[in-house]
């Protein structure tokens, strides 16, 4: 039996005991890191959410196994938020639907959820009416004219059923309870309102397609609103996606037992907090970017040292060397070196420790 089939649907209840310390560090922390931001000048917070929102995004989907194109991503976002990021890529319309699904939650997360908003934002993320090769219906609750909703795995004649939702024709109550529900003023921590919504969502499953992004995106702006700011400087979908074996055993289990859903309520705010203690390193990058361009104002660069030096900035993976130079800055190997050369005279890089054939460099302040 399903969560959902239990006679007292939707009765949520949970172990309020067994959440009180988590609770309270996970908001301590929450408070103490948006604290953190807002003593920092616009630009750096500016730079820290767009790095955010991009993480956000891009992590979003690949729990769902589809991976965006990060440039494209990063693009209709600048442009959206009226950020200067260089040269932009031209970003196509599906990555463009799903930046402005993330933008509308959390940008304006005052608002309230309608039907009309939630069918905004599915037909944001499928733009040209498919999920792949397969037609869906967009923008409107699923039909179950091709049997029953259900997330399955598995290789074809050996499928397994993780969860079947509810029926269609119970889609426009279940919605209308929900969306009162979410709309309300219930005395609820806006932290445990957002884990509830997330489970509550994924569990009416309403569209053909999209649930479990739409999911997230509506926890994330319940906690906006719990930070009472537009700006996201921490990912809970990117912590999602590092432990999305977990995710799906927590949901799994919850879905398929009592109305006491505790496990799922301490398994999300454990995950927030792992999420708000990784914003560190986010942070840690944004700090150090804005230390370099403090160091190097009066610097000139040419665009192919100013492009990887943002990358070395934001964590270059593995070694620089001059090959690398030269695939990443698309030039020779020979402009590659003068590069290189010149920003070890002028002190910007400096060589690491192995030499010969093994020379890579480093940013001299790292």
């Amino acid at each position: 039996m399903y969560i959902h089939e239990q006679k007292g649907w939707p009765g949520f209840n949970w172990d309020q005991a067994a959440l009180m310390d988590l609770l309270a560090s996970t908001r301590h922390n929450q408070g103490r890191l948006i604290g953190r931001m807002e003593r920092l000048g616009f630009q750096l917070r500016q730079e820290a959410s767009f790095g955010t929102l991009t993480q956000d995004i891009l992590k979003s989907s690949e729990i769902e196994g589809e991976i965006l194109d990060a440039s494209q991503v990063r693009s209709s976002l600048a442009r959206r938020l009226g950020i200067d990021i260089g040269a932009l890529t031209p970003a196509d319309r599906h990555v463009d639907g799903v930046v402005e699904m993330m933008l509308n939650a959390t940008r304006e997360n005052l608002k309230p959820l309608t039907n009309d908003r939630l069918f905004g934002w599915h037909a944001s993320l499928f733009p040209a009416g498919r999920s792949g090769m397969q037609k869906i219906r967009v923008g409107t609750w699923r039909d179950d004219s091709s049997g029953p909703m259900q997330v399955v795995s598995g290789p074809v004649g050996r499928e397994r059923v993780h969860f079947q939702a509810p029926q269609a024709a119970r889609l426009p109550a279940e919605m209308a309870l929900f969306t009162e529900w979410f709309n309300g003023k219930e005395a609820i921590d806006p932290v445990l309102k957002a884990a509830l919504a997330h489970l509550w969502f994924v569990t009416i499953h309403p569209f053909d397609d999209g649930n479990g992004r739409i999911a997230r995106a509506i926890a994330d702006l319940s906690l906006a609103r719990s930070e009472q700011t537009t700006q996201r400087f921490y990912s809970m979908s990117a912590q999602i996606r590092l432990e999305r074996a977990e995710y799906y055993r927590t949901l799994e289990k919850t879905q398929k037992g009592a109305m006491d859903i505790t496990l799922w309520m301490k398994w999300f705010v454990a995950c927030l907090g792992r999420a708000i203690e990784g914003a560190e390193k986010n942070l840690g990058v944004v700090l150090r970017k804005a230390r370099f361009r403090e160091k190097t104002v009066e610097q000139p660069f040419n665009e192919r040292q100013r492009k990887i030096l943002e990358k070395m900035l934001e964590g270059f993976d593995g070694h620089l060397n001059t090959t690398k130079w030269a695939k990443i800055a698309k030039c020779s190997q020979d402009t590659a070196s003068r590069d290189i050369n010149d920003l070890l005279r002028r002190g910007i890089l400096k060589k690491g420790e192995s030499g010969g054939r093994s020379s890579h460099y480093l940013l001299a302040d790292g």
